[in-house]
């Protein structure tokens, strides 16, 4: 008989899929993603193997929805730091600051390239993800392009241009 871990279905589905999110997660911090196995990351989660497949159909789908779930709460998290703020040089600011803060608070390891270690339709559905992002980072730009703040840019270019120049980084420990 499964163990309930929540006070209704729905919180248990709840709890086991942030369980399998934070094993996955661990697991990546020290493992490439082509060698985990749903069996591995069932037991770092502490569930049944076929906990794992009642949610998921296979570990790219885990991977996927992982990666929604933590897009999501990260493009919460920086939309409400850029709410009410004008200015498209401090939204700027906001977003390079959020953007080096990410690896405190993101769970993937830095320099995970996972779309070498998916399927083609996987590695698109991750591109999307992060177009979330960049999104955000477009508005900004254009923000300050229309307004005069920022001379004629190619944005595409100039998104790659501020993402690479994060690249890597952080913040100092020492604010």
């Amino acid at each position: 008989m499964p163990r309930i871990i929540g006070e209704t279905l729905e919180d248990h589905r709840k709890k086991t899929r942030q369980q399998l999110f934070d094993a996955l997660s661990r697991l990546l911090q020290t493992n490439t993603f082509e060698s985990l196995t749903m069996a591995k990351i069932a037991q770092e989660a502490g569930v049944g193997r076929t906990a794992v497949y009642n949610h998921f159909q296979d570990k790219e789908a885990l991977l996927l929805a992982f990666i929604a779930y933590e897009t999501g709460q990260y493009s919460v998290r920086l939309n409400r730091a850029l709410a009410g703020v004008s200015s498209p040089i401090k939204m700027l600011r906001i977003y390079i600051r959020e953007q080096l803060t990410l690896g405190s608070s993101y769970h993937l390891a830095p320099g995970l390239d996972l779309r070498r270690q998916v399927s083609n339709e996987t590695s698109s559905e991750l591109h999307l993800h992060a177009q979330i992002v960049e999104n955000i980072l477009r508005q900004i730009l254009r923000k300050a392009i229309n307004e005069g703040t920022l001379p004629p840019q190619n944005l595409p270019v100039a998104i790659s241009m501020v993402n690479a120049s994060l690249a890597g980084r952080s913040l100092p420990k020492d604010p």
